[in-house]
C-alpha cells in the first residue's frame, strides 16, 4: 500500500500496537512516543531517528509500552510531508488553512486528521528527490512536518486536561493526493520569510539543546516561568522551528511544568521574538 493509504488505514479505530504495526508492515517507519504525549520514548537513542520498518523491533517496542503513541518521521524516510494547523495561542491556524486553500495552495492532501488539541494534520506525499525542511509560522498558526521532523500519527491518544482524546481520520482524498509546494506556501503565509537551509536538522540540535537546558533550568534560582520564556527565546533566536522546541522544553522541563503550561511558554516567547 501506499504511504497515505496505510496511514488511513492505520487510523481506523485499530489498537496502537497494531497500527504501529501495520504501518512499518507497509514501508512507513515508525517509533515509540510517550502514553498521551508527543516526546520519544526512546530515552537511550535518537529518538525519531530510530525509526524502523522491521516488524520484529516494532512488536518489541509495543510489547513493552502497549499504549505508546505512534511517531512517524516526515520527509523522505515515510514518504509523508504534514501541513499542521495549529490552534494554540492567539493565531487561528483554521482560518490560516482556509485562506491558503481558497488560494490554490493545499488542494492535494490525501488524509486530514483532526488533532487532540482542535486543530488538523493535513498529510501530502513527499516530492521524490526533493527535500522539504520543516518550518513554522507562528504568527499563522502553520506548522510544517517535513524532512528532520516528525508527527504524531492516528489512532495515538493525547491527555489534555487529562481527559483522552483520539487523533482521528476525519477526511480522505486517497485518489486525488498530490505534492504540496511547501516553500510557495511558506512565502505566501509569511513573504518575509527565507528558507534556510541548515547543516543538521532542528531534531538533531535540539537533542542536544534539551540536554544543556536542562542543566541551565535545574540551576537557575530565579522565577521558573520567567527562566522557561528565556530559554523558549534563545530556542526562537537560533531558528528552531516552534513545535521542535516545544518537544525539546517538554523533555527538559517537564519535572517542572505541565505539557500544556510549556506549549504555551514557547508560543507566547516566539510571538515576543517575532520567529
Amino acid at each position: 500500500m501506499e504511504a497515505l493509504e496505510v496511514l488511513a488505514k492505520a487510523g481506523r479505530g485499530w489498537r496502537l500496537p497494531h497500527a504501529a504495526l501495520l504501518l512499518a508492515e507497509n514501508g512507513v517507519p515508525v517509533f515509540p512516543c510517550v502514553s498521551g504525549g508527543k516526546t520519544p520514548l526512546i530515552r537511550d537513542g535518537r529518538g525519531f531517528l530510530d525509526a524502523t520498518t522491521d516488524p520484529k523491533r516494532v512488536r518489541a517496542w509495543w510489547r513493552r509500552s502497549p499504549w505508546a503513541n505512534i511517531g512517524i518521521p516526515t520527509g523522505a524516510a515515510s514518504g509523508l510531508v504534514v501541513v499542521d494547523v495549529d490552534m494554540h495561542g492567539s493565531a487561528n491556524g483554521m482560518e490560516s488553512f482556509v485562506r491558503v486553500g481558497d488560494a490554490g495552495l493545499v488542494e492535494g492532501w490525501g488524509v486530514l486528521v483532526g488533532t487532540p488539541t482542535g486543530g488538523q494534520h493535513a498529510y501530502f506525499p513527499t516530492i521524490p528527490g526533493v527535500e522539504q525542511r520543516s518550518w513554522q509560522v507562528g504568527s499563522a498558526g502553520i506548522d510544517f512536518r517535513g524532512d528532520g521532523g516528525y508527527i504524531v500519527a492516528p489512532p495515538s491518544v493525547r491527555l489534555i486536561d487529562g481527559i483522552p482524546i483520539r487523533y482521528k481520520v476525519a477526511v480522505e482524498h486517497l485518489g486525488s493526493a498530490s505534492p504540496v509546494d511547501s516553500v510557495r506556501l511558506r512565502d505566501f503565509l509569511d513573504p518575509r520569510a527565507t528558507v534556510a537551509a541548515h547543516p543538521a536538522s532542528g531534531r538533531d540540535r535540539d537533542g542536544a539543546d534539551a540536554e544543556r537546558l536542562a542543566a541551565w533550568l535545574g540551576r537557575q534560582a530565579t522565577d521558573r516561568n520567567l527562566k522557561l520564556f528565556w530559554a523558549s527565546c534563545r530556542l526562537a533566536e537560533g531558528g528552531v522551528p516552534v513545535t521542535d522546541a516545544v518537544d525539546a522544553l517538554v523533555t527538559a522541563a517537564q519535572s517542572d511544568f505541565g505539557e500544556r503550561e510549556i506549549t504555551r511558554t514557547v508560543y507566547s516567547a516566539y510571538r515576543s521574538v517575532g520567529a
